[in-house]
């Protein structure tokens, strides 16, 4: 594992014209970068570029001999700009959206010399960027994982990220309570009740439910920061592959590499519906595609839980690679 590095962009111009002084900052996990394939992953949206090892969110997937294996594989993760990572903020960040995250990623690349990615896989808006590295660099890219994602920001996901800002603009606990909906969103109804069962804390007073989600709400409030949930809630809304490029068609043609997309049956935010409007509208124009979907009560959240169905659906693009870089 890498220590956290950091690439300045002084002077990005955004796509909607604006001058902003912008950084990147990235670890590199696994083979020595120039010895084996590369493998992006992208976090979510209070995740970070600690994607492995003792603290990593995803190390039930990637790691030694796990099904993205850092002894067969070179991991790249970079902490979306202004995520908080390092305390780095961006206090005006209304110009940058998603596309532009990726346009820097690509620059990043390109100043470290990584040509070709072997995969990009994420979840959430992380997946989301996935779809945008692709429709923007439709040849980087050889296997496309976005998980529990899409590649447009829907009505529902605009909706609760409008909730979401007013929340965290006009809250006495902004954070607390932003992630206490937020939560609403990356669980169900069936899961909260065979988790709770309408239970009551015995010490506490209250029922189970209510004592998790204050939990949740006071455990982000104490590991992240107000303005960089501000700018990821931001750019959720910002999500659009097609924005200024043409028909669905036109641009999810051009994607060279495979696409798996990987739907969870249970998703109240990112829906399963929306992703398989998706595959049906694609098939038609790519053969290298594949759907697969997590079963589970868990909701957006099952990428983070059913680690068994994702290896099971990861394990045939990760294995038996050529791993000659």
């Amino acid at each position: 594992m890498s220590q956290l590095a950091y690439i300045a962009f002084d002077d990005y111009t955004t796509l909607s014209g604006e001058q902003m002084n912008l950084k990147l900052s990235y670890k590199f996990f696994g083979l020595p970068l120039g010895s084996a394939p590369v493998v992006l992953v992208n976090h979510s949206l209070t995740g970070d570029a600690e994607v492995c090892g003792a603290h990593g969110w995803w190390s039930e997937m990637i790691g030694d001999g796990k099904v993205i294996d850092t002894q067969q594989f070179t991991i790249l993760a970079f902490n979306f700009p202004g995520n908080g990572a390092e305390n780095y903020v961006i206090e005006s960040y209304e110009g940058l959206i998603l596309r532009d995250v990726a346009f820097l990623i690509k620059q990043a690349l390109d100043q470290l010399n990584i040509q070709k990615l072997y995969a990009a896989v994420g979840g959430s808006i992380g997946g989301a960027l996935v779809w945008e590295l692709g429709a923007s660099f439709p040849d980087l890219i050889k296997h496309l994982i976005p998980i529990a994602c899409d590649w447009k920001t829907s009505d529902w996901v605009l909706a609760n990220t409008l909730l979401q800002d007013r929340i965290l603009h006009n809250s006495k606990n902004p954070l607390f309570d932003a992630r206490i909906h937020a939560m609403l969103c990356y669980r169900t109804p069936e899961s909260f009740k065979a988790r709770f069962g309408r239970s009551i804390h015995e010490e506490k007073g209250i029922f189970n439910m209510d004592s998790w989600l204050l939990y949740h709400g006071e455990k982000l409030q104490k590991r992240f920061l107000l303005q960089a949930y501000k700018l990821m809630n931001h750019l959720l809304r910002t999500i659009d592959i097609l924005q200024g490029r043409g028909s669905f068609e036109q641009v999810l043609s051009t994607i060279k590499g495979s696409i798996h997309l990987i739907s969870i049956d249970t998703d109240l935010f990112f829906t399963d519906g929306e992703n398989r409007e998706t595959y049906t509208a694609l098939m038609k124009h790519k053969t290298n595609l594949h759907y697969h979907t997590i079963t589970s009560i868990h909701g957006h959240d099952a990428f983070l839980i059913e680690y068994d169905q994702l290896e099971a659906m990861l394990s045939p693009i990760f294995s038996n690679v050529n791993t000659n870089k």
